[in-house]
């Protein structure tokens, strides 16, 4: 008999309204995680789910998937003190590794803007306590209801750029579906930018942006002035960190 090969790498994943969000630890233990987004599989395959040292969900997965419900993560599991059992658990995970992760350096408050499918702006104090939040459309579902709600307005599958938007983004196009765009994304960029005015006229809180639409908001908010924390796996760093017998 040959020697059977190492174990593949464990994995986690979070499935968000959208998309599912999956990390892998990497192979060397000096490299921390892979991560990596897909769209919601048909099914999974049963290697897959054995797979998964801990995975959580938004809601609730199809049941075809026969995920292992004996490694689901819930929000309950989430250190944050004074946290409402209605909050999802992707806002608790952001709010509780980005308070981790300012902890670690200059501490204090923090702000998460996570612009996934809608934009959450979540606050948690220096204490580690959840400070309440604010909810709003993210771009696609702000694209959609135009689209869905006038006469003339196209409907637009906003994919947001990798890299961010272009050097030389126009703040003012002359066509429908960029004008479109661009409302969306600086509606939301000036969304972040007033709540942090109004969280720091009650003391210093520190911003801290993730999500997929993260990279196409950063370029904006530095137009507003804002200094900010670039965090794009913040939901699977917490969700990894939490998990029962985590080594990243």
């Amino acid at each position: 008999m040959g020697v059977p090969g190492p174990a593949p790498p464990a994995r986690w994943l979070l499935i968000g309204n959208s998309r599912w969000h999956w990390a892998e630890a990497a192979a060397s233990a000096t490299s921390g995680l892979r991560c990596w987004h897909s769209q919601a599989p048909a099914s999974l395959k049963p290697k897959e789910g054995e797979r998964l040292r801990c995975w959580a969900c938004v809601g609730q997965p199809a049941p075809q998937l026969q995920l292992p419900l004996g490694r689901r993560f819930h929000q309950a599991g989430v250190p944050l003190v004074s946290m409402p059992p209605w909050l999802g658990v992707d806002r608790a995970l952001a709010g509780w590794q980005a308070w981790r992760r300012q902890r670690e350096g200059a501490g204090g408050a923090v702000l998460v803007a996570d612009a996934g499918t809608c934009l959450s702006l979540t606050r948690v104090d220096s204490q580690g306590g959840f400070a309440g939040g604010r909810l709003m459309a993210g771009v696609q579902l702000q694209l959609t209801a135009m689209a869905r709600g006038t006469a003339q307005l196209p409907a637009l599958a906003w994919a947001a750029p990798t890299g961010g938007l272009e050097p030389g983004f126009d703040p003012w196009p002359a066509a429908t579906a960029e004008a479109m765009s661009a409302g969306c994304l600086w509606g939301l960029a000036a969304a972040i930018a007033q709540a942090l005015e109004a969280a720091r006229s009650e003391g210093p809180h520190t911003l801290w942006l993730t999500g997929g639409d993260g990279p196409s908001l950063a370029p904006l908010l530095k137009e507003l002035g804002l200094d900010f924390e670039w965090a794009p796996e913040l939901c699977l760093e917490g969700l990894v960190a939490l998990s029962p017998d985590s080594d990243p």
